[in-house]
């Protein structure tokens, strides 16, 4: 998973800056595919909930889904150990894809094959496959089996996705890529280095799609590729197999070093390049609520990048929806918290700005008449498929963690005789019951205290297996 440079240090989620205001509208989006990125890691949707938010991705804009399936694919035989207990089974996997094709979203499967590689890389039977032995991230690009076991997971998540046009081949944020002792041996002759074992690999698995799917284009992150001179790039293979996918979510992105870059990857010989930004699960690893406007204003960044560069240099724009940071992370945003934005970022995409009629339009596409976070805890929140969920976790992020953490720390019986060795212990004076439990309801508030929660049944299912 591509990762986030900054942190959101508070819980930022309303439009606090007027962007209804001088803003230029082309009216026509610059981004001939927009594709929704589905990351399955941790709590992937149950297929009746897809179902019903696909006519929404479609409705606002999207074309297409980047589906990142993780430990989610049912792989068999041999591969069966990288399934999660709930991995999709092989009809969800086409109900998900018939769905996709009624609303008009053209399906790309993602399968990571050198880096993130923790799904597959923490099984001991394949632990020697890790290019560092401590550390399951990486997979070692010199042993003819690495090859071999992504070759195998890419053919089985093909084969469930006949005609696709692209794959997704990852090879974002190799850590430690060199630093293994196959790697130092070989890094030892010359004229070998860091930058030419990367291509050399990603041209080995692009070489494997185009030799066992030769209509399927692959695609890579480009992280791995920014730093390596134009002169080099243009030496390898690897500008005539792949399409390199710029990502950056930041807020305030150099629009100027990007156009840079794009040219640089131009001039290397890629044919097309991809933008990458983000609507959610990119501002901290333990973010509860989508900081709408830092996404909005990411969104506004990447269109001003492609009005700086020529108009066949984009293939599309991926939105990306992080679920987790990595397989042993904790869940940031869910799907449904994260719907609000994803709605401004495809609008915004769609018509080149938010002016106040775009404003007006997302707020009728999800049944809301404001955007601003204290409404989405109240029947304000929406309609969109999962706004209950996000009503629930607005309303324990902006309410219930605060006051429980303040009983928790500050209540003298709750501190003197429920204190975590008592909790860990089910261990309680029951007179204390009477004076802990009614505070205990008023600081939880309608959640806690008799008020019907809204049911997320369909939502999101159990996680994926993460350990």
């Amino acid at each position: 998973m591509c990762l986030m440079q900054e942190e959101v240090s508070r819980q930022e989620v309303f439009l606090s800056h007027d962007f209804t205001k001088n803003s230029t509208m082309s009216g026509c989006s610059p981004f001939k595919m927009r594709l929704v990125h589905l990351d399955l890691k941790g709590a992937p949707p149950r297929v009746c909930y897809l179902s019903e938010i696909f006519p929404l991705f479609r409705a606002l804009g999207a074309n297409g889904l980047l589906i990142e399936y993780e430990d989610m694919f049912p792989y068999e035989g041999h591969l069966r150990l990288l399934r999660a207990k709930h991995a999709y089974s092989p009809s969800e996997i086409k109900e998900i894809l018939h769905q996709a094709t009624l609303n008009e979203l053209e399906v790309i499967p993602l399968v990571q094959t050198f880096g993130h590689m923790e799904f597959v890389l923490k099984h001991e039977a394949l632990a020697h496959l890790r290019e560092v032995a401590l550390f399951p991230n990486t997979l070692n690009p010199h042993k003819a089996e690495s090859l071999a076991l992504v070759g195998a997971m890419i053919d089985q998540v093909m084969a469930l996705h006949p005609g696709a046009r692209w794959l997704h081949i990852g090879c974002d944020e190799v850590y430690y890529l060199g630093e293994g002792e196959d790697s130092r041996q070989w890094l030892q002759q010359e004229p070998n280095t860091r930058a030419e074992l990367c291509l050399s690999y990603m041209e080995a698995v692009a070489s494997h799609v185009q030799a066992q799917h030769p209509t399927t284009t692959p695609l890579v992150w480009d992280d791995m590729l920014r730093d390596i001179p134009e002169d080099q790039l243009s030496a390898s293979r690897v500008p005539q197999l792949v399409e390199p996918v710029l990502w950056d979510y930041g807020a305030d992105l150099d629009v100027h070093s990007k156009a840079l870059l794009m040219e640089k990857y131009r001039k290397s010989g890629f044919s097309w390049l991809w933008a990458a930004s983000a609507f959610k699960g990119a501002t901290g690893a333990s973010q509860a609520l989508t900081p709408i406007e830092h996404h909005l204003r990411n969104h506004m960044q990447w269109l001003q990048v492609a009005g700086s560069v020529p108009a066949d240099t984009l293939q599309g724009i991926v939105l990306t929806g992080w679920q987790r940071y990595d397989h042993f992370s904790v869940l940031c945003e869910l799907l449904p918290v994260g719907i609000p934005s994803l709605a401004v970022c495809l609008q915004v995409l769609l018509h080149g700005g938010f002016a106040e009629n775009v404003k007006a339009r997302v707020e009728n596409f999800l049944g809301t008449s404001s955007l601003e976070a204290t409404d989405f805890r109240s029947e304000r929140a929406g309609s969109f498929p999962g706004s209950d969920i996000l009503n629930l976790i607005t309303q324990v992020s902006l309410h219930l963690c605060s006051s429980v953490d303040a009983l928790l720390e500050r209540d003298r019986y709750v501190t003197g005789w429920f204190s975590p060795y008592h909790r860990r212990r089910k261990f309680i004076h029951p007179v204390m019951i009477q004076h802990i439990q009614p505070q205990a309801h008023r600081r939880s508030g309608g959640v806690a205290g008799g008020e019907r929660a809204p049911q997320p049944a369909a939502a999101a299912g159990p996680a994926a297996g993460s350990g």
